[in-house]
């Protein structure tokens, strides 16, 4: 398939016109409206266009996503090739393997000031993704030295910095002005559940510090949902927080919350509970764009349709939602526990990179349940009675494990595991609404 047949030639709007990711969100957070974004990839060009548009054209407010797939994101692009000349079903779109005329044709007519597309992989190794979104008219990508290697891989962690850190001065460099590269973290998104939202909110920040030393003027700072509202609108707040006490004063920034990332419930309505109620929160706690999930997710991959409902959904729930105050507390517990990661890691180093690798070798940041060979793996959670996730065991780290009452604390077993696993989805499978924040 050409570009041609396609879509009609490619005119100038789609690389002069096209909005910054930033400024778009920047707006709409303006006009008081929440962006809504899929998770949305398919190999097919013109399916993936059918996507993009049916995203556009959603009784909400919109990005695009353009979701990579497995091949490209580890770089294997002679497989992804051969998966294409075969007719394969890829799991997502193969943006350094299509040309980039043919993805442009894609984006054409669809791209524009009104709906920004983001590019979004997994790769700790993404400078031929980051090429060819640039190639393609966009300037918008998420990831990040330490979210986007620990979870996926064994890629080492040093390796990962450094391809980060060259990367994000490619963005910098190839974006055209007067269009500003902009780059989410996924920090807040470790492992997707049972990290306390301390570290992940320190994650998030340090990513997003990362990238603005490495040249990028806009970035957004993620957080998970997970399992109590009320300590969740607590670490969007720390996110917001924190992004003005570190980030320098001419980076753009945002919050992006993510509707649950792990055990998904069963039941099309409990998985509905729970995407409006990411919604809610998203706007209680002063987020401005929701990746969301839909009801399909416990059972296979979503079509365009469930995807499209879904976003609807969630904008529905959130133009009924009321914010809550202002800056929220001043000094939570979230807000605390973040604020000691952060000093701590850049204490080490002032080359940030290099304070990161010191870090998780020294074990003063530590991923709970993560086996990545650079993780120390001495750290433990646990949900408390109250629904909050908490520290059995620190490690190294620069916080304490939580003072349970006597006898009341007890070690985590695998079946232990596995029960905090699919509490949030039994919870909403049952029909138990989310206590405000």
């Amino acid at each position: 398939m050409t570009a041609a047949t396609l879509a009609a030639p490619i005119v100038a709007r789609t690389t002069t016109t096209a909005p910054s990711f930033g400024a778009f969100v920047a707006r709409a957070a303006a006009a008081g409206q929440l962006v809504v974004q899929p998770r949305m990839g398919f190999g097919e060009p013109r399916r993936m266009r059918a996507g993009l548009k049916r995203t556009k054209a959603a009784v909400a407010t919109t990005a695009g996503t353009l979701t990579i797939d497995s091949y490209t994101r580890v770089g294997d692009q002679a497989a992804a090739r051969a998966a294409l000349a075969e007719g394969l079903a890829l799991n997502g779109y193969p943006i350094a393997t299509h040309p980039a005329d043919l993805t442009r044709a894609l984006l054409d007519g669809v791209l524009d000031p009104g709906f920004p597309v983001q590019v979004r992989h997994g790769s700790s190794r993404p400078e031929s993704i980051v090429r060819a979104l640039v190639a393609a008219g966009l300037d918008a990508t998420e990831g990040g030295p330490v979210s986007y290697c620990l979870p996926y891989g064994r890629t080492p962690l040093s390796e990962s910095v450094e391809n980060w850190a060259r990367c994000c001065a490619l963005l910098a460099e190839l974006v055209p002005a007067p269009r500003v590269p902009h780059l989410e973290s996924f920090g807040g998104c470790m492992l997707g559940q049972l990290c306390p939202p301390g570290l992940l909110v320190a994650l998030s920040l340090l990513e997003g510090l990362f990238f603005a030393r490495h040249g990028i003027g806009s970035v957004s700072l993620s957080y998970a949902q997970q399992s109590d509202p009320g300590q969740d609108t607590e670490a969007i707040r720390a996110l917001h927080r924190l992004a003005g006490e570190f980030l320098p004063a001419g980076v753009d920034r945002h919050v992006v919350l993510y509707t649950y990332m792990g055990v998904f419930p069963r039941t099309e309505r409990g998985a509905t509970r729970l995407l409006e109620a990411s919604a809610r929160l998203a706007v209680r706690a002063g987020a401005q764009r929701l990746i969301v999930k839909t009801a399909a997710e416990a059972h296979r991959i979503p079509t365009v349709t469930e995807n499209v409902r879904a976003l609807e959904t969630a904008a529905a729930s959130a133009a009924l939602a009321e914010a809550g105050p202002a800056g929220g507390p001043a000094d939570s517990e979230v807000y605390r526990e973040a604020l000691a990661f952060v000093e701590a890691v850049l204490e080490l180093d002032e080359d940030l990179g290099r304070a990161l690798r010191k870090a998780f070798a020294r074990g003063v940041l530590d991923v709970p349940y993560c086996l990545h060979p650079d993780n120390a793996g001495r750290s433990r959670s646990f949900v408390d009675g109250a629904g909050r996730l908490r520290w059995s065991e620190v490690g190294a780290m620069p916080v304490a494990p939580y003072a349970a009452p006597a006898g009341r604390r007890r070690p985590m077993t695998s079946d232990g595991l596995l029960v905090a696993l699919g509490a949030v989805a039994r919870r909403y499978d049952a029909g138990e609404e989310d206590r405000p924040g």
